[in-house]
């Protein structure tokens, strides 16, 4: 250290001696006073900064919500053209516009809904809980459990189920000769 920093600490050491222990001495309710005054202000700041990022947050999520319906809209528009023209092929009554027409409604809504990311379910195979719902299960040559008919499709979106495909299961071989023989006896 050098003389001149030394000196600078000397001084500064007898000015504090100087003022005396009138300077140091602070009432410790006053002190606990102000310590309160100080925690409670930045409590109030940061319930107040919360605040407001709530409020942004909830607004974003509108905004965002308000995009996607508008995109999902913007997608649908174009089906909604291709259904009028079909109406249109259907008041002249012929049986192959009105089926192209049908076709291509179909066709537009299947892909603007694919674009969202709508999966149709997989009916194919053995029943799975998770994403299909067996309303009947009927004797077949099928194995136990695999799905036989198809009632209604179900649709995943994203890794979500939207609506479980309704299914008809198998029972597995159906024992007609045992049947047969309770009902004679």
């Amino acid at each position: 250290m050098s003389d001149e920093e030394r000196t600078e600490e000397l001084e500064v050491e007898l000015e504090e001696a100087a003022a005396g222990p009138e300077a140091e001495v602070v009432d410790p309710l006053e002190a606990t006073a102000k310590e309160r005054d100080e925690y409670l202000d930045a409590l109030q700041r940061l319930k107040a900064e919360f605040d407001n990022y709530r409020k942004r947050v909830a607004r974003d999520q509108q905004e965002l919500a308000a995009r996607a319906h508008e995109r999902l809209v913007k997608e649908l528009v174009p089906v909604l053209d291709d259904l009028e023209r079909a109406l249109e092929f259907a008041s002249e009554h012929d049986d192959a516009k009105l089926e192209e027409g049908v076709r291509l409604v179909h066709r537009s809504l299947a892909d603007a809904l694919a674009r969202e990311g709508l999966v149709q379910i997989e009916t194919d195979g053995k029943f799975d809980p998770h994403t299909q719902e067996a309303l009947l299960s009927q004797p077949s040559e099928a194995e136990e459990g695999t799905v036989i008919q198809v009632l209604q499709k179900g649709y995943r979106l994203g890794d979500r189920v939207l609506r479980p495909a309704r299914v008809v299961i198998s029972q597995g071989a159906a024992e007609r000769p045992a049947q047969a023989e309770r009902s004679d006896g």
